[in-house]
């Protein structure tokens, strides 16, 4: 009975201490939206690879991580690619390219929306990733840019960023040449699990390195495929757009239809229905 009373008289007092007390939790914050604990153990995890790696060089890829640290908005980072291979490492998402005696780094970066959650580049790289474009809030959305910066002695400079109109699935970045009119260009390569195949956002240098690039997309899945072309034989990239006739029994091409760079209208379009155009 003595012990029954006691739980009745100290019960509401421990409730009343509960709720005074508040989640401290919430007050100092956690990784995923504070950007100032993001940013500290983003420079912890840069000095423990700075002290392990034997081999460096003037604007390797650790320098680059802290220069995109110190110089850029909270939760910027330097994406890393999806690893080839089961027991394969990520890389860095870079290319280094050589222009006479100027050195310069193409780099994929990400930062996160304002207001949302800081994004973490492991949910961003991959194909389960792929799927985070139909509802990104839960884990940020994140925006994407390729920037090409210049070496310049130890540090770096930015020369252009181009941002890319996706927010997950990124698995590789290559340097490439349209033969057609020998332009680089570079490709980002991203698994799409909603079309079932992967896209591809292409950079395509066609005013020379140092100007900003022209964007074109291109992609194959299941039932959706457009492939690069040179329609009408000026600078910019063309492509040919598949229709496919889906059934239950077959999957069939029904047409493909070119479209080609307006430089009036900055539109791409088509001659086969005017009201027809892409922005890439």
């Amino acid at each position: 009975m003595k012990l029954y009373k006691l739980i009745i008289v100290f019960l509401p007092l421990m409730l009343i201490a509960i709720s005074c007390g508040g989640d401290s939790s919430q007050e100092s914050g956690d990784a995923a939206h504070s950007g100032e604990k993001t940013e500290e153990l983003r420079d912890k995890n840069i000095s423990i690879a700075a002290e392990q790696t034997k081999n460096r060089f003037p604007c390797d890829t650790i320098a680059l991580r802290q220069y995109v640290l110190d110089t850029y908005d909270a939760g910027t980072s330097l994406l890393m690619t999806e690893p080839e291979y089961t027991y394969s490492l990520p890389r860095a998402a870079v290319v280094y390219y050589k222009e006479q005696s100027e050195q310069y780094v193409f780099s994929l970066l990400t930062t996160s929306k304002a207001g949302e959650r800081i994004v973490e580049p492991k949910n961003i790289t991959g194909f389960s990733s792929s799927y985070i474009n139909l509802d990104s809030t839960k884990l940020g959305t994140a925006l994407m840019f390729l920037v090409l910066f210049k070496c310049d002695g130890e540090s770096f400079s930015e020369v252009w960023r181009s941002e890319v109109p996706i927010h997950g699935g990124f698995r590789k970045i290559t340097l490439k040449s349209w033969k057609p009119k020998n332009i680089k260009y570079i490709e980002l390569n991203y698994e799409d699990g909603i079309i079932s195949g992967h896209r591809n956002y292409n950079f395509f240098m066609v005013d020379g390195l140092t100007q900003p690039p022209h964007l074109m997309e291109t992609y194959i899945a299941l039932v959706h495929k457009r492939t690069m072309a040179d329609v009408n034989n000026d600078k910019f990239p063309d492509y040919y757009e598949f229709r496919f006739i889906d059934s239950t029994r077959y999957i069939r091409v029904l047409d493909s239809i070119p479209f080609y760079w307006s430089q009036d209208r900055k539109l791409y379009i088509t001659k086969s229905n005017s009201r027809w155009f892409r922005k890439y």
